[in-house]
């Protein structure tokens, strides 16, 4: 993850978690985009080129999916480009361009214990009703390690 194909992790970059069912994440993983909080442009425009983004699926479709409550893609943001795009007559929501990375689903009840913003926590899913929030940068890397399946990737990043 620090060569250039697949962006690098610096002093500046900064972490997120967006909240999105699992088939949306797919839609925005294979168009290279990411969209927020159903459309909205401010959870976007806080977000910089080089800050990375984790997705958290809490079910596998929007309506009638399944409880799936797990990370299920990471990417980084590429350019300062928020745009509007148009998906039918009434809903033209933001979107902003990311470089995903290939990873696997995993779990959030894998790491509750390991996680500063869940451990310890009853109400651990709080904090996923905002849709988008920023995490520390270890956190960023525990979820990213794992979704990753590098047992080294601590020591490789920082």
């Amino acid at each position: 993850m620090q060569n250039n194909e697949t962006g690098s992790l610096d002093e500046q970059s900064r972490y997120w978690i967006g909240v999105v069912s699992a088939s949306h994440v797919k839609r925005g993983v294979l168009g290279g985009f990411a969209q927020l909080c159903h459309g909205k442009s401010g959870p976007l425009r806080r977000m910089c080129p080089s800050d990375w983004l984790i997705y958290y699926s809490p079910r596998t479709d929007l309506t009638n999916g399944e409880a799936l409550q797990a990370f299920t893609a990471i990417g980084q943001v590429t350019d300062e480009r928020v745009y509007e795009y148009q998906m039918s007559e009434s809903f033209v929501p933001f979107r902003r361009n990311i470089r995903y990375i290939p990873c696997q689903e995993i779990k959030i009840a894998d790491l509750l214990d390991k996680l500063s913003f869940t451990r310890g926590n009853r109400n651990w899913g709080y904090s996923f009703r905002y849709g988008h929030f920023e995490i520390g940068r270890e956190d960023f890397l525990m979820i990213a390690g794992a979704m990753l399946g590098d047992e080294e990737y601590i020591t490789k990043w920082t």
